[in-house]
């Protein structure tokens, strides 16, 4: 019993001994996951909290959509893009308010604001929803080339005969009539069979003629 009894005492003076040389090292490594652990946390909360409030201020800029308020939808929309820019509702905002300077005859600020979710937006389908409106309004002001750049960025596969469609108007207000068949028979190609835009998409391509 003795012999166990000195193994112990042999085996609690090397952890004594390994702890005065590496203890504080394991002290300070526990610290850091503590101060990780509280900081992920803290920033979920934070999150949560920056959600909420955005949610509850979006709430106003709906309204004032039903109102037809402009001015206040691109004010709404403008706090909730500087001041919660890290939301999902920020870029739901900067489309809304997009859509009022659009409405209102302001093309710079609606551009502005595109780009805003094109640059800022983790969501792929709103970013999509801001090119195709970019572009648009890219091809009133002519800018073609620029309109074209848009329709060509990576978007989600849904949005495929949306982005030919636009191209092809782009191509037929370029005078490029061949390209733009091209681009509305693929805008029908990647269309539902019960997609309600279908006619409007075969108009156009019927208008083009045959091959030039």
């Amino acid at each position: 019993m003795a012999v166990y009894d000195l193994e112990e005492q042999e085996t609690l003076d090397s952890l004594k001994s390994w702890w005065k040389r590496q203890g504080h090292y394991v002290a300070g490594g526990l610290m850091v996951v503590a101060l990780a652990a509280a900081g992920t946390q803290g920033y979920r909360y934070w999150r949560n909290t920056q959600t909420v409030k955005a949610g509850e201020v979006y709430a106003q800029l709906e309204q004032a959509v039903r109102d037809n308020d402009a001015k206040k939808v691109r004010e709404v929309a403008g706090h909730i893009s500087e001041s919660y820019a890290s939301t999902g509702y920020a870029a739901m905002a900067a489309l809304a308010a997009a859509k009022a300077s659009f409405e209102a005859g302001d093309l710079k600020s609606a551009a502005a604001q595109l780009k805003w979710v094109v640059d800022n937006s983790k969501d792929e389908e709103l970013r999509a929803v801001a090119r195709l409106r970019w572009a648009g309004i890219l091809l009133d002001e002519k800018n073609y080339d620029a309109a074209l750049a848009q329709l060509n960025e990576k978007h989600p596969e849904s949005f495929g005969a949306l982005f030919a469609d636009a191209r092809g108007d782009v191509l037929v207000a370029q005078g490029k009539p061949g390209d733009a068949r091209t681009a509305y028979k693929l805008a029908l190609e990647k269309s539902p069979p019960d997609n309600a835009y279908r006619p409007v998409i075969q108009v156009k391509l019927d208008d083009l003629g045959g091959h030039p």
